[in-house]
């Protein structure tokens, strides 16, 4: 953020009474603890703030503090409407495009009030009165930190800021293993440390906290993996029956895809995911080096992210999705190479 950016966030907010914070759709760690992050800030000011939801999230996030506040769209319709309606000033976080949040969209589209966004992701939109965006950085949880940093707050980090903001951090970097960790990342972390994170706290109520049923699932996935050596690429597909098989919640897929990256001279990885009640498949990609799943989704299925992690959706069968998918690679050939 520049001084003109930190000048305007500081007069919308000393005119705002009621903010409200939307994530994504289908908001994974660095959504809810960049959002509940913010929400704890944003209190201590003494503003009336409301965290929205477009839908449900994974019962591994749900610890953070805050979490009880938090309307979902869905299920608390009338409640979100009218904060939505009553806001002063929205700050979207984590993503930059409408189209990302789902039922809001048509809602947000239509609202004349000032945004503020704060988001890593390529190519954002045109939409806020501030736009904070920065595709080097690791997380929006590290954004919202240099966000209070810029407004000279720092000091005023909480154990319940920190908290949500080191849990974003720890996910969206794979525990700190991403190129887009940085030193001054680690740096960030250590001082949500000193400020009352307990990261091994946090490691396990995020990563230990598996079910039976989740467990199998992955070994299901495993076991359906596809390696194509020829093009350096690993992928898995997962039905709908083989879901409910499994009793399926939300969150049970979180991280499958990262397992073909861990198989060596692989460098492209993709999970296909069947979802019958919104007639999808839901793919994620990732990638290592300089191949681009953000173009890759982009161009071929609707979707985008970051350079080395992108996700993407396909309105086709899980057997003509796939056939594309494989299809595709002799054309990325030569960036595929290791």
């Amino acid at each position: 953020m520049n001084e003109a950016d930190i000048s305007t966030v500081r007069s919308l907010l000393s005119k705002a009474l009621n903010i409200v914070i939307v994530p994504h759709k289908n908001p994974d760690g660095d959504a809810i603890g960049s959002s509940l992050g913010l929400f704890h800030f944003l209190k201590q000011k003494e503003f009336n703030v409301k965290v929205i939801v477009p839908n449900d999230y994974p019962k591994f996030l749900k610890w953070m503090p805050g979490n009880d506040e938090i309307l979902n769209f869905e299920k608390e319709n009338a409640q979100a409407v009218t904060a939505l309606e009553k806001a002063d000033l929205i700050f979207t976080l984590d993503f930059n495009d409408f189209s990302r949040t789902g039922q809001l969209e048509p809602i947000l589209k239509n609202s004349s009030v000032d945004f503020v966004m704060i988001d890593h992701h390529q190519q954002p939109a045109d939409y806020a009165t501030v736009t904070y965006s920065d595709v080097a950085m690791s997380s929006t949880c590290e954004m919202v930190y240099n966000f209070i940093e810029y407004l000279g707050e720092s000091d005023t980090i909480s154990k319940e800021i920190a908290s949500c903001l080191y849990a974003g951090i720890m996910t969206d970097t794979g525990s700190f293993k991403f190129s887009s960790t940085t030193s001054r990342t680690h740096r960030v972390v250590a001082d949500l440390i000193d400020k009352g994170a307990d990261n091994m706290q946090i490691h396990q109520k995020v990563f230990d906290t598996n079910s039976a049923n989740r467990l199998r699932l992955l070994g299901l996935a495993l076991k359906n993996m596809v390696i194509i050596g020829q093009y350096h690429t690993a992928y898995i597909t997962l039905t709908q029956a083989e879901l409910d098989m499994h009793a399926f919640k939300k969150g049970d897929t979180e991280g499958f895809v990262n397992y073909g990256l861990t198989i060596e001279n692989i460098k492209f990885a993709a999970i296909f995911i069947e979802n019958k009640d919104e007639g999808i498949i839901k793919i994620s990609f990732r990638s290592t080096g300089d191949f681009s799943v953000n173009e890759f989704a982009r161009e071929h299925f609707n979707g985008g992210g970051h350079t080395n992690a992108a996700g993407g959706k396909s309105n086709i069968s899980m057997n003509e999705t796939v056939e594309k998918f494989t299809g595709l690679l002799p054309q990325y050939q030569k960036k595929l190479a290791v």
